[in-house]
């Protein structure tokens, strides 16, 4: 009897399973898959995928630091959490009408984006309490094209899907394709320094034209005692303004770039500048003994002086400054206005 009481338990069990997996894969007509373009739970999505017909693509992957381009990069937060609101979000209007089908589908086979969006999910899932055997699920792909004619929806079509739709987000006026850009550039972020005091292990500056400005500020410690060196001469700074170098070491928290010049300038320019003196040379080591180095130059100025027959150009641009960063990978746009605070000579500091 006790026998076979365990027995009717074990069947009991394996019914349960069988219908929560089952009952997980759900059932939903043939119209449903094919508009079904939202993913409810994105903090589930572990990687997006984006790619279109002129072979730019990207890959953006969550890890435990937060997003990644390329998976060497980081992301713009601001952005992913745009595209994550954006797949959450999206509402079907209306399917295409049959009269345009084929118009819209010949079009986004020639310029539509392809999405493939992943979660995590569970092999075992019982009642979302007991999960087992984790793994990366893809769980969407459908391509995006572009704007309606009012601009107010979207053309979708899920892949493998009989017919494309009108999609858009409720509330929001306007189309969604350049969400969903393919260019690794659109997606990286604009931060180069993101270190709190507590990070910093040293930080070198060289100015270009004056040497004898340079200078080295080294962390000793914790409770605020700091060693500044003049490079020229290796000399030990005794008296320094306290004050005014913490501001320095404090500044590091956030600072960003204005935009990325790598596709918008011609090799040639481009290259004449990384080539000339530099203005700048900031070098930032953290206390993982990783560095941040960035190297700047000065910006020409598209601007005049003067009026009439005394018109003089302005060959200089106080507002911006160029600027090497990644390795010698990104070309970037500099505003003095964010990075004056930490571009300021050994003399300013010295008492």
């Amino acid at each position: 009897m006790k026998r076979n009481k365990g027995i009717i338990v074990i069947i009991i069990i394996f019914i349960v399973l069988a219908v929560v997996i089952f009952s997980g894969k759900g059932y939903s007509t043939l119209e449903d898959r094919e508009s079904n373009f939202a993913v409810s739970d994105t903090a589930r999505i572990t990687k997006i995928f984006i790619a279109d017909k002129s072979e730019n693509a990207v890959l953006l992957t969550r890890n435990n630091s937060g997003w990644m381009v390329n998976r060497d990069h980081r992301a713009n937060t601001g952005l992913v959490d745009i595209l994550l609101g954006t797949i959450k979000k999206l509402k079907v209007k209306t399917p295409v009408s049959l009269a345009a089908h084929d118009n819209v589908v010949r079009r986004m086979s020639a310029i539509g984006r392809k999405v493939e969006v992943y979660q995590t999910a569970y092999r075992v899932n019982l009642f979302d309490k007991l999960k087992l055997f984790e793994y990366e699920k893809l769980v969407r792909v459908f391509y995006v094209g572009d704007a309606t004619q009012n601009n107010l929806g979207t053309y979708m079509l899920i892949e493998n899907a009989e017919r494309p739709y009108i999609v858009y987000i409720p509330s929001f006026r306007g189309y969604l394709t350049e969400r969903f850009t393919p260019i690794p550039d659109n997606w990286k972020s604009h931060v180069i320094f993101n270190k709190r005091l507590a990070d910093i292990k040293s930080i070198q500056l060289e100015f270009g034209r004056e040497p004898e400005e340079d200078f080295k500020v080294d962390v000793v410690d914790a409770f605020g005692n700091y060693t500044i060196t003049a490079l020229q001469n290796n000399r030990i700074v005794e008296s320094y303004d306290t004050l005014k170098l913490l501001n320095f070491l404090t500044s590091f928290s956030d600072l960003r770039y204005e935009s990325r010049l790598n596709n918008l300038m011609s090799p040639f320019k481009m290259d004449s500048i990384i080539q000339s003196p530099p203005l700048y040379e900031l070098t930032l080591v953290d206390q993982n003994n990783e560095a941040v180095y960035v190297k700047m130059f000065e910006k020409e100025s598209a601007y005049t002086k003067g009026t009439g027959l005394m018109v003089e150009p302005i060959t200089t641009d106080f507002d911006r400054l160029y600027g090497l960063i990644n390795d010698g990978d990104d070309f970037v746009l500099l505003q003095y206005y964010v990075f004056d605070k930490v571009l300021r000579p050994l003399s300013y500091y010295e008492k």
